[in-house]
This record gives structure tokens, sequence and C-alpha cells, in this order.
């Protein structure tokens, strides 16, 4: 099962430092067990953000590392061709130690498209071809979504489009088998839905 989605920046903007990164989306699938539900229903949403930010900050540092490895420099500022853009895709996974952010291990899958992040956390057991498969299919049908509002400006990111779409192609965090026809006619539902 996934965890949680995440949609975030890699590479520095305007408003942030040169280490920060900023959530452009999150999703969690998974409600908090344990010793979380001592605390108020404000206090488990600060911890919960302030997980999504250190696995954010923790992917910023593995997308650096591979381009810096690869020799690439950094991600661009600005999106181009969806489809280009994901044949230049950076892709990577890392674990999450027991306990260390979330109540059980986790893994870490990431694909990094100029200047933004999808980040799925996942289960220890999960298929992580199928999550690579997932994970690229909804970065493309996200990008579509996202617009550039000018040079060296914020993006901005229409969240219910994202919604339909990991809905659709993530439901309830499970990560689904898809055939070329099941993919097809899931592919015209989101393109419908975002027409409207």
């Amino acid at each position: 099962m996934v965890v949680c989605f995440l949609i975030h920046t890699v590479s520095p903007v305007n408003a942030l430092s040169a280490g920060e990164s900023r959530i452009l989306y999150a999703r969690v699938f998974r409600p908090e067990t344990g010793d979380a539900r001592d605390f108020t229903p404000e206090q488990r949403r600060l911890m919960q953000k302030e997980k999504l930010h250190i696995v954010a900050r923790q992917v910023q540092s593995a997308v650096t590392l591979s381009l810096e490895a690869s020799g690439n420099p950094c991600p661009e500022a600005v999106l181009g061709e969806e489809a280009a853009a994901l044949g230049e895709a950076e892709c990577g996974v890392f674990s999450l130690g027991n306990a260390e952010l979330f109540p059980d291990r986790s893994v870490v899958l990431w694909l990094s498209v100029q200047s933004l992040a999808f980040t799925l956390v996942c289960g220890p057991h999960e298929n992580l071809l199928l999550a690579e498969g997932t994970i690229r299919n909804i970065a493309r049908h996200c990008l579509e979504e996202l617009r550039l509002l000018g040079p060296g400006t914020e993006m901005l990111l229409k969240s219910d489009r994202v919604d339909a779409t990991l809905h659709r192609l993530l439901p309830h965090g499970q990560l689904l088998f898809l055939n070329h026809r099941f993919a097809f006619t899931l592919d015209k539902e989101i393109a419908s839905y975002g027409s409207k």
C-alpha cells in the first residue's frame, strides 16, 4: 500500500533558499497509528506536515546527488513539453528505517522532472516496478495540469484535477495492475475530467 504521495520542488524557487523544498501537493492514504492518537488534531496535523517536509528534503538531497553523479546540471525551472520532460526524468528509490518517520519501514520512490519531484512513500513489500510505472503515469497527467505563470514565478497547481488523477490511478493508496485497454479507458476519463 502507498502511504503518501507528494509533489514538491527540488530546485530553488524565488521565495525559498537553496536548501529548501516547497510541497505543492500532498496526499496521505494511511491514517496515523500508535502514539499519534494521544495528540490533539492540530498537533497531529503539524507532526504529519513535518514528516512530509522531511521526506521532501531527503528526496531533494537524493535528486541533487543523482544529478551530480550523472554530471547533469541542476534541473531547469521551466516546464517544457510533458512527453519530452518525462524522457529526461531522474528516478530513484531509498528506504526509511523502522519507525524513522512512519510506524513501519517504508520505501520512498521518487521521479524528478526538471524542477519538480513526484514522490511515493510505499510499504516495504510493494512492487517497485509497478510503483515506478504508476508514478510515471501520474507525473505525465499532473504535468498537464501544472502551468508556469512566468519566468521565475511560482507554479500553479490545480489540486482537484490531481485528486481526480490519484483517485483513478491510485485508489485508496492501492497500486493497480493496468492492461493497455484499461489504461486507455482511464486516460480518456482523466482527459474528460480535465476538459471540464
